[in-house]
């Protein structure tokens, strides 16, 4: 690559589904631009990223209401090269034939891969870890003297998302990976497992785990639209 004036960083993440690391928050903040391949999972994720640093971004499939804005595929140029960026590759559309690279989700699996003179990129979630997998994301370096560009991956640590504040930077349970939440507690209540190996495996905060067991230990048979009626019910007489 080039000098350091010619050369310019490119964040790219996806999969946040309602967490920010400190690691990850750092590196976005060195970062010219944020490409997120979708499944923020809370509008409150979205909203600060926003803050943090210009972001182009498309909708993944647990973004809410709040999202229509959103593209659900985007392409554009950036110092030379033609993007395409979608949340499932398995919706990507011929836009995808005149880019140089595709960018996507999904999967919260890394995955670089050359095809048919374009480069497959998936940066894998930086949100909760799942599945075995590693937290991950990427960077993109472009020397805009030679037109190169080469592809970072990036290993996060263990690190739960912890602000420096020292508080879980918690989803807006408003919004659509509430849904999501309920269906992870219940499946391991489903599982015999307990109340804290499930926030300490879900990195979900205690006061809304147990709100979530409450529910389904006192009403027997209830099922996940169950549990999330009742809750609605509750934020509704507060």
């Amino acid at each position: 690559m080039g000098d350091a004036a010619s050369l310019h960083r490119i964040a790219v993440i996806s999969d946040t589904h309602g967490m920010l690391r400190p690691e990850v928050i750092q590196i976005l903040r060195s970062a010219e631009l944020v490409l997120h391949c979708g499944d923020f999972a809370d509008q409150g994720v979205f909203e600060k990223l926003k803050n943090i640093k210009k972001m182009t971004a498309v909708r993944g499939n647990c973004d809410g209401g709040w999202a229509e804005t959103l593209p659900e595929e985007t392409l554009f140029e950036l110092y030379g090269k033609t993007i395409y960026m979608i949340h499932n590759k398995k919706k990507v559309t011929r836009k995808a034939e005149a880019a140089d690279l595709i960018i996507y989700g999904h999967s919260h699996k890394y995955k670089e891969k050359s095809e048919d003179g374009k480069l497959w990129l998936n940066p894998g979630s930086c949100g909760p870890q799942r599945m075995g997998r590693p937290a991950t994301m990427a960077v993109l370096e472009f020397d805009a003297g030679s037109g190169r560009m080469e592809i970072q991956r990036i290993d996060l640590t263990g690190d739960t998302g912890q602000e420096q504040s020292g508080e879980l930077f918690q989803p807006d349970l408003r919004s659509g990976n509430l849904r999501e939440a309920v269906e992870l507690v219940v499946a391991d209540l489903q599982k015999g497992k307990t109340v804290d190996k499930i926030i300490k495996k879900r990195k979900l905060s205690r006061e809304l785990t147990e709100q979530i067991c409450q529910i389904y230990f006192t009403h027997p048979g209830v099922d996940v639209d169950g549990v999330l009626n009742r809750m609605e019910l509750r934020r509704e007489l507060l």
